[in-house]
Parts: C-alpha cells; sequence; structure tokens
C-alpha cells in the first residue's frame, strides 16, 4: 500500500471560503495573522507554498483543486501519541478506572501481545488512518514497547508505515530501566533495557531515521516513558546530556495525576516533580511533555520561564479523570503549547479534530466553574478562555516548533504545502457565519477533500488512496479477539 502521489506535482488550490494559517492570533478577539484574505494557493513541485492570494490563474500542467465551499486549515500536528494502543479501544477492565489502575489493566497487561510485528503494523496503520482522516499531517509517536531480544525494530516498523501513507513521523523513543517487579518473575516482554543499550538503540535510531534541516519528514526524540519512574535517578542527567549530544529533543509524561506528586516525594526526598526535572536538566526549550495537569504555581511559571513545551491531551485527562491541563496559563506564562490525542485506549476517538473541539469546550467550562459572584469576583467570565485561532495555532505551528520541524506547520509562502480541505456541505455547517470556525465548533469530522502533505494529495475525496477500510476494520476486528484471548 502505498497511499501518497508517486511524485510531486504542482498545484493550485483555488476559491476557499476561508483559510486559517496556523500563525498565532494578535490578540483576543482579533484575527490578525491567524486568518489570510486569501482563497487560493499556490504549490509548487518542491512540496511548498509558493504563492498566496485571490483569483489566482492556473500555470500550464498545473492541477486545480476547486475548494469552493470549503475551508483550508493547516495539517494538524500531533506532538503525543501511542499508536500501538489502536487496537485496545474501550477494554471493558480499564473503561472506568483512573491512570495507575487503567495502566495495569490496559497497556501494561497487554505487552507481550506486541511482540508480533505484523501486530504493531496493524495498531500503526489503524491510528495513523484515523488521524490522517482527522486533518493530521505530523505524528509524533510515544513508542516504549521495547526490550532485550524482542526480535524486531519497532521504531523502523512505525517509520515505514507512517512513509507509507505518506505523513511526516517523528519517533519518541521510549522506554526505561526499571522493572515493574521482582526480575526473576518477569515475562520476556516486560523485561527493562539495560540504560547502555537503550542509549546504544537510541543512537542506532537517530544515525538511521533523524533528519535535519528544513520541511524534514523525520525526526527523533529520546523519550523515556516517564522519567521519574522509568529510569534510575542517576540516570536522569546523562539521559538528557546523550540526546543534546545527539542534537535532538527530549520528552517524557509528567504530572498527569496527583500519584506524580506521592511518588515523587517518595522518591525525591519531597520534591515537586517539576523541581525535579529542573534539578535533572529536564527543562528547557528543546524539552516537552505530555500532559502537565497537576502542576503548582512554582511549577507553572518554571516551565514558562524555561519555556518547556507541553503536549496537551484534554481528552484522555477527561477519560481517565486526571483533570484539565492549564494549557491557557502556560501560553501565557512563556511555555511552548502543542495537542496529542495520547493513546486510543485512553482516548477511544484518537483524531485532532475531536481533540481541538474538546479543549475548546472544556478550558471555557473549567475556566466558567472557578468565576465567583460580584462583589467578591468578577461575575460571569470564562466563555473566551480560548478562541478557535489560539487552537489552531497550538495543533499546528505550535505544535511543530516543539517538535522540532522547521518550515511546517503555518500556511503561508514558503512553508510546506500540509494543508486540509474541508467540505462546508453538510447541514451541521449551514447557517454558519463565520464559516472559518467549522471544522473546530460544529463538533462533527467534516468531509475531507483533500489532505496534502508536502505538496502531496495524500487524501482525496475522503478517501486515502490505495487504503481498503473495510479490509482494515475486518483485520483489526480478528486482532481485538486474539488479544483479548491472549492478554486481557
Amino acid at each position: 500500500m502505498t497511499a501518497a502521489n508517486d511524485a510531486n506535482k504542482r498545484l493550485l488550490v483555488r476559491g476557499a471560503a476561508a483559510v486559517l494559517t496556523g500563525a498565532a492570533p494578535t490578540a483576543p478577539g482579533v484575527p490578525g495573522a491567524a486568518r489570510s484574505d486569501a482563497t487560493d494557493l499556490r504549490i509548487g513541485a518542491d512540496g511548498t507554498i509558493v504563492e498566496m492570494g485571490r483569483g489566482l490563474a492556473p500555470l500550464p500542467g498545473e492541477r486545480v483543486l476547486d475548494a469552493s465551499g470549503c475551508v483550508v486549515y493547516p495539517g494538524w500536528v500531533n506532538t503525543h501519541h501511542h499508536l500501538f494502543q489502536s487496537l485496545l479501544k474501550g477494554v471493558p477492565a480499564g473503561i472506568d478506572q483512573t491512570l495507575s489502575a487503567w495502566l495495569q489493566s490496559v497497556p501494561f497487561k497487554a505487552r507481550g501481545s506486541f511482540a508480533r510485528e505484523e501486530r504493531l503494523r496493524l495498531a500503526a496503520r489503524i491510528g495513523l488512518v484515523e488521524l490522517m482522516r482527522s486533518g493530521c499531517t505530523t505524528v509524533a509517536d510515544h513508542h516504549y514497547l521495547y526490550w532485550p531480544g524482542m526480535g524486531y525494530d519497532p521504531s523502523a516498523v512505525l517509520f515505514d508505515e507512517a512513509e507509507r501513507l505518506g505523513l511526516r513521523f517523528m519517533l519518541l523513543r521510549g522506554g526505561g530501566t526499571v522493572a515493574r517487579g521482582a526480575p526473576g518473575e518477569l515475562a520476556a516482554h516486560d523485561r527493562p533495557e539495560t540504560f547502555d543499550g537503550m542509549l546504544a538503540a537510541l543512537e542506532r535510531t537517530v544515525a538511521r531515521f533523524h533528519q535535519r534541516g528544513a520541511r524534514t519528514m523525520r525526526r527523533v526524540a529520546f523519550a523515556p516513558t516517564t522519567i521519574t519512574v522509568a529510569l534510575q535517578p542517576h540516570e536522569l542527567k546523562p539521559a538528557a546530556r546523550a540526546a543534546r549530544a545527539l542534537g535532538i529533543p527530549l520528552h517524557s509524561h509528567m504530572s498527569e495525576t496527583v500519584a506524580y506528586y506521592e511518588h515523587c516525594a517518595e522518591r525525591f526526598g519531597g520534591k515537586l516533580p517539576i523541581d525535579v526535572c529542573a534539578e535533572h536538566e529536564w527543562l528547557g526549550s528543546d524539552v516537552w511533555f505530555a500532559h502537565l495537569v497537576h502542576l503548582s504555581p512554582a511549577e507553572r511559571r518554571l516551565l514558562g520561564e524555561s519555556a518547556t513545551g507541553i503536549a496537551h491531551c484534554p481528552q484522555s485527562n477527561g477519560r481517565l479523570g486526571s483533570g484539565v491541563a492549564p494549557a491557557p496559563e502556560l501560553a501565557r506564562l512563556g511555555a511552548r503549547v502543542s495537542i496529542g490525542v495520547d493513546g486510543a485506549a485512553s482516548n477511544e476517538a484518537a483524531d485532532m479534530l475531536s481533540e481541538l473541539h474538546a479543549a475548546w469546550l472544556l478550558h471555557r467550562a473549567h475556566a466558567g466553574q472557578a468565576s465567583r459572584p460580584r462583589p467578591q469576583g468578577r461575575g460571569e467570565e470564562g466563555a473566551d478562555a480560548v478562541t478557535v485561532e489560539q487552537l489552531v495555532h497550538w495543533a499546528s505551528a505550535g505544535g511543530a516548533a516543539t517538535l522540532g520541524f522547521d518550515g511546517v506547520g503555518m500556511l503561508m509562502p514558503g512553508m510546506a504545502a500540509d494543508l486540509a480541505i474541508w467540505s462546508l456541505a453538510d447541514p451541521r455547517h449551514f447557517g454558519l457565519h463565520d464559516e472559518a470556525l467549522a471544522p473546530v465548533v460544529s463538533g462533527a469530522r467534516p468531509r475531507l477533500e483533500w489532505l496534502l502533505c508536502n505538496g502531496r494529495v495524500v487524501v482525496e475525496h475522503d478517501a486515502i488512496p490505495g487504503l481498503d477500510l473495510a479490509q482494515l476494520g475486518h483485520e483489526a476486528r480478528a486482532a481485538v479477539r486474539e488479544i483479548a484471548a491472549e492478554s486481557l
């Protein structure tokens, strides 16, 4: 299966009703650079946007994509996922559990089911296809299923599946050196890596896959699963220094639930999680953490001052009862905010559009819940906690900057032509006074007329060329039955 076109062609996207660029909004209620007055985008054979305007005439040999009745958005940049979990959606044992219990009931219990390469391939394909259909063109996958002697290279599998579908892909190379039980009791798939073995594997992966420069298609980050849990305390600084020596960024889970406070209090002498990160060189503009829900005021300031990033995963945090991350406040303080869908085992709709719709509602509700009546408070407030333009920026340009993809994430000349063209032909979108808002505010996936990644058409008329969705569904159902019998 090769879903992307065989070669880039010159394209003209013409007649769009609205274009959101992914740029940061200038001020609340003032779209500024976040919206373009262009209706047309010309895309060169090198996969970049070469011109934007109104009434652009087709050039000889240029394919025209008729975007009338459509809105154009930047392709989403998903900064935190666990693609293997695409075959672990809605597991009954974990559906009503909080994070710690859910980990034991679902992903930890199912590790052995991914000892087979074809099982990971299928899960990755399902997750990537789901993301593409939600307008996503760049995926960062936090894969942590590595153990000594596992028999295949999961990193290579993930890069291969993304390439087949024509997507930008970043491997967040997870794993850890700490076992979750006595060594003599561990199954092969539960055995941890050695620290030296993990670093050696990371170095090989970087040498093979990591690309540098503008508009790259492949990147790698070092991402021990949760640094305060998966590594020994004395390994934290060497891990950070090893990644920086390789010229790659750092990622991990952090402060998802109150259990992080409890664990750090016990293991690190009562210190707060972000203080532990600071002490061990795990903060900075080359670091981003998934979740960051439970933070003290001082931790929030520290994240902002260091320009550390967040992969904000509102639906998974809601599903597991973790809470609502203070993403708007972190952005105001200087932290870099992006959007991730997390794994489908804790977010049964792991797509970027539903993530943005949830974020748009949750932050407004959360802000409104904190409002207080006059004269003690300011009365009604919260409906402007986040704007659509701000969310689009977090999920596109903000994500690309967080991951280090230069020349990606915004619709403007010279940038990569990663974009989604959404049809507004469904009655759900009829009557909208501001059609540019439709994909985020209307709460259901519009028809995706085209999705372009690096100027190549990877979705056309709501279908992925060369992909048999019915067959993919058949394979998924068979794998679910097998996994349930094997491990759940």
